[in-house]
């Protein structure tokens, strides 16, 4: 037996032994608990929502995930990948044997990092209150809170339904309404979850589209699909931070980010902060109330932090942290593809679910077509000539200093010219 034929084996067996091993499934807190606080909030008598977890014992699985690490050989690109993979689902069935425990919040420390964590010279915590200072410039004169053309969940499943049909063709993914869903939205290879008895602005439609349909459930099918890699359909802990920069960077290069989403980004960042720093649940909630945020999305923001964890603080759910460091990353990685002309790079990031290191190091598996490249493309990276434009006057544009210039300059500068002419 050959290395390629010894990798698709060992392969088949961490795709069976993470099967069961599923996050944010174990961690949602459901709407009901969102409108139970919220009207006892109202009356004035709110108390932390109380949440019962369910207990896992993932001994048999971890026990299988140890054997592929020790018996992969990490000195191949291909063994690195499978043994890293296994090693994330190994912290993930750990954490979610310490619900509610600091084993938890170390689980989740290591998956997904902390705020205080550093990205270069700046940490992500300083990243978000950079965030939160250039939108509170914006605060006066925008409406973060802007809700012109709701629609309820069932029309925007409809919606999004319509919109996937066209883009995948030949496959059905379901769009459904789930009411236990503490995000906004959840993506997967076969359907896709929309929070119930909630409103989404048509601007909100766009962004679950680009971020959940046109990324998330296009990388997972993509994965899929791969000829001997099928843990590249995985939803792998690893690959969270790129999987949500990639999104996120859709968002914002399809112009459906808007400054409100980026300051609960940021926001999160700071709320996780406090909690780790031993804020409960009420003050965190109260946190985001402070920030102007509306009742029940300052609950959602609250609840996305404590899931699995501990209301009291402390042992917090640390994911959202991946997002400032996941879209700077993705963005600098693109960036950089594009300077050393590597402009198949972002496609490739599409195979799959991904680490950006992955498309480096798996760049021979790649050109031998041992990884497929991804059949499923969101528009925006399928248009090469599009991203490699924007990518170039991004960099060109960064280069000036928006403090060295006065809005008085644009004024002067239109007489030199009125008297040219």
């Amino acid at each position: 037996m050959d290395a390629t034929e010894q990798f698709v084996e060992i392969d088949e067996k961490l795709v069976a032994a993470s099967k069961g091993i599923k996050i944010l499934s174990a961690l949602g807190w459901g709407e009901q608990l969102a409108f139970e606080f919220l009207a006892a909030w109202k009356k004035g008598n709110a108390k932390p929502p109380v949440m019962e977890y369910p207990k896992f014992d993932y001994t048999e699985e971890k026990s299988e995930l140890k054997r592929i690490m020790d018996t992969t050989s990490a000195d191949h690109p291909v063994g690195w990948y499978i043994s890293e993979t296994a090693h994330s689902y190994f912290i993930a069935a750990q954490m979610l044997e310490g619900l509610g425990t600091a084993a938890f919040r170390e689980c989740s420390e290591a998956l997904y990092g902390r705020p205080d964590e550093t990205l270069g010279r700046l940490s992500n915590l300083d990243l978000a209150d950079d965030f939160i200072s250039i939108t509170n410039d914006f605060a006066a004169i925008l409406d973060f809170n802007d809700e012109t053309g709701v629609m309820p969940s069932a029309a925007t499943a409809k919606k999004i339904q319509s919109r996937s049909d066209e883009f995948f063709k030949d496959y059905n993914i379901k769009v459904i309404v789930d009411d236990e869903l503490t995000s906004k939205a959840a993506a997967g290879s076969e359907r896709v979850r929309i929070r119930g008895n909630s409103r989404f602005t048509l601007n909100e439609v766009e962004q679950l589209l680009q971020h959940e349909v046109y990324v998330h459930s296009a990388t997972m099918l993509n994965g899929r699909r791969q000829p001997w890699l099928k843990s590249m359909g995985l939803g792998s802990p690893r690959t969270t931070a790129t999987q949500e920069g990639l999104a996120t960077f859709a968002e914002l290069i399809t112009g459906t980010m808007d400054l409100g989403r980026l300051r609960r980004i940021a926001l999160r960042i700071k709320g996780i902060q406090h909690g780790l720093n031993g804020a409960d649940f009420m003050e965190t909630f109260k946190f985001f109330l402070d920030a102007g945020q509306p009742e029940l999305e300052s609950f959602h923001s609250a609840a996305r932090i404590f899931r699995g964890g501990d209301i009291r603080g402390r042992n917090v759910f640390t994911k959202d942290c991946v997002y400032l460091k996941g879209l700077l990353s993705v963005h600098t990685f693109f960036r950089k593809a594009i300077q050393e002309r590597k402009i198949h790079f972002p496609q490739r990031l599409f195979a799959g679910r991904m680490t950006i290191s992955d498309v480096v190091r798996l760049e021979d598996s790649f050109t031998d077509g041992w990884i497929a490249p991804g059949k499923y493309l969101a528009p925006w990276v399928a248009n090469q000539q599009g991203l490699a434009t924007y990518l170039c006057y991004n960099a060109f544009s960064s280069r000036l200093r928006l403090e060295e210039i006065r809005l008085e300059d644009f004024a002067l500068e239109m007489k030199d010219l009125t008297a040219v002419d």
